[in-house]
């Protein structure tokens, strides 16, 4: 089939793109190359999977999650599509055949490692074939500056040296304006077409409040709304994954801890039944996730604060895939700061890094303490407007506590534009107090009429000033300046006492009420909705893959409503193509029909 939009009805089973698929299909078949930044459950694999089903040769797909490559490939056989993947988890002979299935032009797409596609033998073995495009999945890994940063990644431009006719497509679902920008210089990729799709996930709830106690407010959290849900709880520490783990087991949930301590042999089997389980809950730090296709996880807990904002949209992103109602759950404290901190100084990056890295964890702070929408805030970090508020997270949906702090803004303004824009915010801090620093005498700033103005509020408030300024846009951070703190537009109508604005109170923030959406549509048949899962847990476990491989729960649900009674009406459902109605749609049929008899 040369027709991507028969491909994706007769393929994949779905009737229409989404906005800009169809782009930055047409521009991989022209022979174009593309940077794709797509969220998490947005279609990113499509944009990949069909220009190599359309062009002459094997798709290659860098990718750096072994793990998941064997479901990967499942979900694609079972579609029809000729698939396969190298890496370590194969013997020589395995690969070998592989290999033979390469030169023999019997593939459509090939899965590999970036340290197994960088080997001289593998380099040797792409020049022998015919190679319709290289796609460079989870591309972030390749900034320095980005969360998820591998080393094998940075080799990864010699695609383009050895390779320059073969069109390249970078796909990621975060990566700031500084992080797009290393991707396109690292991977070569200046002259690409850049395709930049909305971030925003309205099904995703989110709700951040301050630690208190832990693991009674996990738990209240889970018993209250999330039961019998499949999850993600992430924490800081390797001894805390475990811990909370355990502690979870003995409450009666299927948990499962997931760090990069363990043996690979365990992981491997934790992540198995997770994806392949139902209801099953894994407590991980953030080795654990990238790449997770499961399309049923209601909730991502955070037991302690992520490094940055783009680590928190990534890892809460991975809940509500389906597009069904899922909650981003967060509590945070102190502690989780200072060890954050500790760890940013322990590391063995260079001063820039590290300096940047302890911008983006005030952004993420910033994100903690506003108390205007969360979704506006975090789409306006990736420079997305949202013009009204979401009414989805918990400061649109109970309001917090707040304090006037228009005249402490004011303040805080005024001395950074009082010594020139030069400064961060400890000396900042430090000139309102009116402390006596070596670094206040060299600069003559004892003598500035803001010196001392802001004695009647204490240090780790002004921070929290500081930091919901930076969180709203009056000021941003100048990281070619050591993090100097600059006045925006955006602030002139406060300074100039024409607009006032209200700060969040560090004290005791509310959760928001505790408003669960049903994931089921109110006229859904509950018996056989359980019916149609019994049917493809079946499926599941004959094939060897997860449930969510066999159909996604959003394609169940459509058939609670529409009832398909023959193999013509099941074809019409969404995620039904050619090859899925043959395997699947008599079982379900005979389900829906036996149902309806009864």
């Amino acid at each position: 089939m040369s027709n991507s939009q028969q491909i994706l009805q007769q393929v994949f089973g779905y009737s229409d793109f989404r906005p800009p698929q169809d782009q930055i299909i047409d521009t991989l078949v022209a022979g174009g190359g593309a940077l794709v930044l797509m969220p998490t459950g947005g279609g990113k694999s499509l944009c990949y999977q069909i220009p190599a089903l359309i062009r002459s040769g094997c798709g290659v797909v860098i990718s750096p999650l072994i793990a998941l490559m064997q479901d990967q490939v499942s979900a694609l056989e079972l579609l029809g599509i000729e698939a396969a993947f190298l890496n370590s988890t194969l013997s020589a002979l395995e690969a070998d055949a592989i290999e033979q299935q390469l030169r023999a032009d019997e593939l459509d797409l090939l899965y590999i490692a970036p340290e197994r596609l960088t080997q001289a033998r593998t380099l040797q073995l792409l020049r022998e074939i015919d190679i319709a495009l290289f796609a460079i999945d989870e591309a972030h890994c390749v900034s320095q500056w980005g969360h998820d940063f591998r080393a094998d990644y940075l080799q990864l431009s010699l695609l383009h040296e050895l390779f320059p006719a073969v069109p390249r497509i970078a796909l990621t679902a975060t990566a700031d304006d500084r992080t797009r920008q290393e991707i396109s210089e690292r991977l070569q990729l200046q002259k690409a077409e850049q395709f930049i799709a909305g971030f925003d996930r309205p099904n995703i709830r989110y709700r951040i409040a301050l630690k208190q106690n832990a693991k009674q407010q996990l738990l209240k959290f889970l018993k209250n709304e999330h039961l019998h849900d499949a999850g993600i709880v992430y924490c800081l520490s390797r001894k805390k994954t475990e811990d909370i783990a355990h502690w979870l087991s003995e409450q009666g949930f299927n948990a499962f801890p997931y760090h990069a301590g363990m043996s690979n042999e365990s992981r491997a089997r934790h992540q198995e039944q997770f994806l392949r389980e139902e209801s099953v809950i894994i407590v991980a730090t953030i080795a654990f996730g990238m790449g997770i296709d499961k399309p049923d996880v209601r909730f991502v807990a955070h037991l302690d604060l992520p490094k940055t904002v783009e680590s928190y949209y990534q890892e809460t992103g991975r809940a509500g895939r389906d597009g069904e109602p899922a909650d981003a759950w967060m509590i945070y404290g102190l502690q989780d700061v200072i060890k954050l901190r500790q760890m940013m100084d322990s590391s063995e990056g260079s001063e820039a890094h590290k300096r940047a890295e302890q911008h983006r964890l005030n952004a993420m702070l910033g994100l903690c303490e506003i108390t205007s929408c969360r979704r506006q805030a975090l789409l306006d970090y990736f420079g997305e407007a949202l013009p009204e508020p979401c009414g989805n997270c918990d400061t649109c949906l109970e309001p917090p506590e707040t304090w006037d702090g228009t005249e402490a803004a004011r303040m805080a303004l005024s001395v950074a534009f009082r010594t020139e824009q030069r400064f961060g915010v400890n000396h900042l801090i430090d000139v309102m107090l009116g402390t006596d620093t070596d670094k206040i005498f060299q600069f003559g700033h004892q003598h500035l009429p803001v010196y001392g103005i802001g004695k009647e509020i204490d240090k780790n408030q002004w921070r929290s000033v500081f930091r919901q300024l930076v969180a709203r846009g009056y000021m941003s951070v100048d990281l070619e300046r050591f993090g100097a703190l600059r006045l925006e537009e955006k602030c002139r109508p406060l300074l100039r006492s024409e607009e006032t604005i209200a700060l969040r109170k560090d004290s005791k923030v509310k959760t928001a009420k505790q408003q669960t959406k049903t994931r089921l549509a109110p006229e859904v048949d509950v018996a056989l909705w359980e019916a149609l899962r019994d049917c493809r847990r079946q499926f599941a476990e004959e094939m060897g893959v997860p449930p969510y491989v066999v159909f996604h729960d959003s394609t169940l649900q459509e058939m609670c409503l529409r009832m398909p009674q023959n193999m013509e009406e099941f074809e019409l459902l969404n995620g039904v193509g050619e090859r899925k109605l043959e395997k699947y749609g008599p079982g379900f049929v005979r389900v829906i029909s036996d149902h309806l008899a009864a």
